[in-house]
């Protein structure tokens, strides 16, 4: 029996860990755009009065 062959259960991990990285990925590429989104829509003025009032 060869050192490098795998097993069943490593061809199924790899695919749950793909399948999970891609998740994660889509997860923090949304989180991404939502906060480049809110960053560059937020207008300047509106900062300023923000802390005007506190």
């Amino acid at each position: 029996m060869a050192i490098t062959k795998l097993h069943e259960i490593h061809t199924r991990r790899k695919s749950r860990n793909v399948g999970l990285g891609l998740v994660l990925a889509t997860f923090v590429v949304l989180i991404l755009g939502l906060t480049v989104v809110k960053v560059t829509t937020t207008p300047i003025s509106n900062i300023g009065a923000a802390e005007a009032h506190q």
